[in-house]
């Protein structure tokens, strides 16, 4: 068959290929159509709906939804013979089932929800569902999942929170040694500083670090790190505060591991006079803080039973339960003032933190007239550490905090801080973190997050001196993200978080910057059996 088309378009010509000059004209302008053109048009028409029927066909055996109107065939179709697939998006109907809420109770103990995504694909290809009967399986099985790992993260922290609690049983052996030793060897009483010594106690041309903490390995880290790093130790006056159970093993030790030239002061907290005389504040805020915290809050179980609060947030909070937030030691250094009246300028250290260069140049910073110098914590590199402003420590949705506060200024760390203590001695800084902790008393401790750095934020807020971050990395207890190259770069690092580096918990990579001032070849040290791995 030939088609012959007239150069004016008004004459199409169609002519059979069998021999016989059968004419067919169609006039288009004159709009007159043979009775042939009506035989090859239905001709033409039947093969397009055998065509529809096979398209139709193979669209069934695919599992796709069946039409039934030439609408949903024309949506199909139309695309296909264009060249192009059909919009492929999820049905209405999903949609609808996937944002329905679900009561994660009636998942538990069923058995026909599939526990793997291979189980849920062969039962699709089995059951061939439709779209709502698969989606209403795929919320059964991501909710389950979801709840499961829930739990599974909550009962990490929980270990997590009951590993970074306790004393480690070398730790233990180690002050049960060293308060042997201090009974029966005279070398271990020694007092400390030697007697011609003393008056560098109070002289102002020394550089004076303060370090409180019941754990003695610890603060013999901090001690070595301090000196180690120093160019002139002999400048270098070491005040170590404690309590009175951990006060004859501390003695014992830096009696027996002298850090000369450099000075050491051991004291327990009831050797300091203003410690001894009348009330001390914080002791009433800490026991009241006992009794509160036990009957409000019900300890670590009722937090992991908390079935709303994200993982996250139950890491937070037992967190704070540690009993190191809620130490003396911890404590104190809000009455520094009081506990070193002779003094001027300080530095004072958790017993977290490892020392990595020499700290003379703090006393060079210019605090502008501020009491505190600190690193800031709500801009860095690392968003996850350095991300922290008032409104991730403080409760702004209580109207005390919001009246007096805003959520966006930045916070600022404990751990390694210069205190200029003339400019603090005329300051409010110790009334007001009291009247502060009474608040939050009052309550129901709802102003703030557990722990001792809130109360700090609200004690210090406009005292603070910004200084660089070189002087304070944070988050090696809790970022194992940072590399030991990163670390070893910073001029104090900060084991902030649970994975203390005395603990088994701690991330590998980060330990050997701790342990590298361990000496495991010391014989207290070798009969405990602390090892740097």
């Amino acid at each position: 068959m030939q088609l012959h088309i007239s150069p004016s378009l008004r004459h199409v010509t169609v002519l059979p290929g069998k021999g016989v000059r059968d004419l067919i004209q169609v006039k288009v302008g004159g709009k007159k159509v043979s009775y042939r053109m009506l035989l090859y048009s239905l001709l033409f028409f039947t093969f397009l709906v055998r065509f529809v029927f096979v398209l139709s066909t193979v669209d069934s055996i695919d599992g796709e939804a069946r039409c039934s109107s030439l609408g949903c065939l024309g949506k199909r179709i139309g695309p296909r013979l264009l060249g192009r697939r059909m919009d492929q998006s999820v049905p209405e109907v999903m949609y609808k089932v996937l944002e329905q809420p679900i009561d994660k109770e009636e998942l538990q103990g069923r058995t026909d929800i599939p526990q793997t995504l291979e189980e849920f694909m062969a039962e699709v290809k089995d059951s061939r569902f439709d779209a709502r009967t698969f989606a209403l399986k795929l919320r059964e099985m991501v909710s389950l999942m979801e709840d499961r790992t829930r739990t599974a993260k909550i009962q990490e922290y929980l270990y997590r929170h009951v590993a970074s609690s306790s004393i480690p049983k070398q730790l233990h052996c180690l002050a049960l040694r060293l308060a042997n030793e201090h009974s029966t060897n005279a070398a271990a009483r020694l007092q400390l500083p030697s007697a011609e010594l003393v008056p560098a106690l109070v002289d102002n041309s020394y550089y004076h670090f303060v370090l409180a903490s019941d754990n003695v390995l610890a603060a013999a880290v901090v001690a070595a790190s301090i000196v180690r790093n120093a160019l002139r130790p002999q400048k270098f006056v070491i005040h170590i505060i404690t309590d009175r159970k951990t006060y004859y093993p501390m003695q014992a030790w830096f009696s027996l591991h002298p850090l000369s030239p450099a000075i050491v002061e051991v004291k327990a907290l009831h050797h300091f006079d203003w410690f001894s005389k009348g009330k001390v504040p914080v002791l009433e805020a800490m026991e009241k803080d006992q009794k509160v915290r036990s009957q409000f809050r019900g300890g670590s179980s009722a937090i992991v039973e908390n079935n709303t609060e994200k993982p996250k947030v139950i890491a937070a909070k037992l967190q704070a339960l540690s009993p190191k937030y809620n130490s003396m030691m911890n404590h104190i250094r809000i009455h520094l003032p009081e506990l070193f009246p002779s003094l001027n300028k300080l530095v004072f250290l958790d017993d977290d933190i490892v020392v990595q260069t020499d700290l003379s140049p703090l006393w060079d910073i210019d605090l502008n007239g501020k009491v505190n110098g600190a690193v800031e914590t709500c801009r860095g590199e690392d968003q996850y550490v350095m991300s922290k402003k008032l409104k991730n420590y403080l409760n702004f949705s209580h109207p005390l905090i919001a009246q007096h506060f805003n959520p966006e200024d930045c916070a600022w760390a404990y751990g390694m801080n210069i205190f200029d203590l003339e400019a603090w001695r005329n300051t409010n800084i110790s009334n007001t973190y009291h009247q502060w902790l009474e608040q939050n008393l009052k309550s129901d401790l709802s102003l703030w997050q557990l722990g001792t750095l809130p109360p700090g934020l609200i004690a210090f807020h406009g005292h603070v001196q910004a200084i660089d971050p070189f002087w304070h990395m944070l988050g090696l207890g809790y970022q194992e993200n940072t590399s030991y190259e990163d670390a070893e770069t910073a001029g104090v690092i900060h084991f902030n978080g649970r994975a203390k580096p005395w603990l088994d918990i701690a991330f590998p990579q980060l330990r050997p910057l701790w342990a590298k001032y361990v000496d495991f070849s010391d014989k207290f040290v070798k009969s405990c059996h602390i090892r740097a791995a």
